[in-house]
């Protein structure tokens, strides 16, 4: 049986940098599987096929603009 590689990385806030760390689960062949906030303040991104963090202070609408914007504006340009 192979086990999921476990990492620790430092990631920014999606919508204004903070620094914050998160435990990341990858599969073996490095596929993301999940992420959990260690730093106080921030949270997970659901939805997204990779780590992401986000301020707890940020709005729901906020942050999903944002990510929005960043990650899936080329998709809408592609189409």
């Amino acid at each position: 049986m192979t086990e999921n590689q476990i990492t620790t990385e430092t990631r920014g806030c999606i919508v204004c940098g903070k620094q914050y760390q998160m435990l990341v689960v990858r599969d073996v062949q490095g596929k993301f599987i999940g992420a959990k906030v260690m730093s106080v303040g921030g949270r997970t991104v659901t939805g997204e096929e990779r780590p992401l963090v986000a301020c707890e202070s940020h709005s729901e609408e906020s942050v999903d603009a944002t990510v929005q914007r960043v990650f899936h504006a080329e998709d809408e340009k592609e189409e």
